[in-house]
């Protein structure tokens, strides 16, 4: 049995920028073991699997080591494998998700979708996290990830964590963030928890971002830049309880894979 696969690199418009992820259009799911064995083979952050249905699609994505409940770069990454090569005059499409439905709208050369937002909640910093990071932040959070909070854009590109520390901590992944230079804000995202040491840019984490820093900022649009070597761009806005995430993407490989 013989699937189109595509890799695409998410929220750049220059390959070998953003941050890549597999997209794997199925005809009808395949079991959770095969689904997981495809997502360690294709060794990147996140392999997306969809499903088409009459007017919407079913969305899943797999980590090298588990599935997650929410993934905004591999979602980007499937809406533009959508409209690239399978749907080329839709001008949205629907997901249905773990995370509730979400939608992925063209806004010129930009794909903008829409996610739930996830504010943290104010907590003091626990010691592990601290000795996770090598340095105490500002301010610290607690939504699905730990937002940990830097004075300066300097501050979190400097961050070195200690990878073993921070796959102990009880949550999925840790943010780290601060004021931008060239943008609202950057960040840095981390979860070696289920097999990404450092995510080269995350949507995901933005659900909690965005709210942190549209309140200190007292704007609801933001720009904002991932400090990844790979490094992405991201344009996003907050709505009540919904965040915009907006990006480019550019296709990188279309192969098959041989599945049995």
């Amino acid at each position: 049995m013989k699937n189109i696969l595509f890799q695409i690199d998410a929220f750049t418009d220059t390959l070998f920028k953003g941050n890549p992820a597999a997209v794997c259009p199925l005809e009808s799911w395949l079991d959770d073991p095969t689904l997981q064995a495809i997502a360690a083979e294709n060794n990147v952050s996140e392999t997306a699997f969809f499903v088409k249905r009459a007017d919407h699609y079913e969305l899943r994505w797999f980590t090298p080591k588990t599935e997650v409940d929410l993934c905004g770069h591999a979602t980007l990454a499937s809406a533009h494998v959508i409209f690239n090569f399978l749907d080329p005059n839709a001008a949205a499409v629907r997901f249905h998700t773990k995370s509730g439905e979400l939608t992925v709208e063209r806004q010129g050369d930009l794909l903008a979708m829409e996610f739930p937002s996830r504010p943290g909640t104010p907590c003091k910093a626990p010691q592990s996290l601290i000795e996770a990071l090598g340095v105490a932040p500002m301010e610290c959070l607690l939504a699905r990830d730990y937002l940990a909070v830097f004075e300066s854009e300097e501050s979190v590109q400097s961050v070195a964590p200690n990878m073993d520390k921070l796959a102990a901590l009880d949550c999925l992944g840790v943010i780290v963030s601060a004021p931008g230079t060239r943008s609202d804000f950057v960040s840095r995202f981390f979860a070696p928890k289920v097999g990404v040491p450092e995510d080269p840019v995350t949507g995901s984490a933005h659900c909690t971002l965005i709210p942190f820093w549209a309140a200190k900022l007292g704007k609801a649009k933001l720009h904002a830049l991932q400090l990844s070597e790979r490094g992405g761009e991201l344009f996003c806005e907050l709505h009540k309880d919904r965040v915009r995430i907006a990006g480019r993407a550019v296709t990188y490989l279309e192969g098959t894979v041989n599945l049995f």
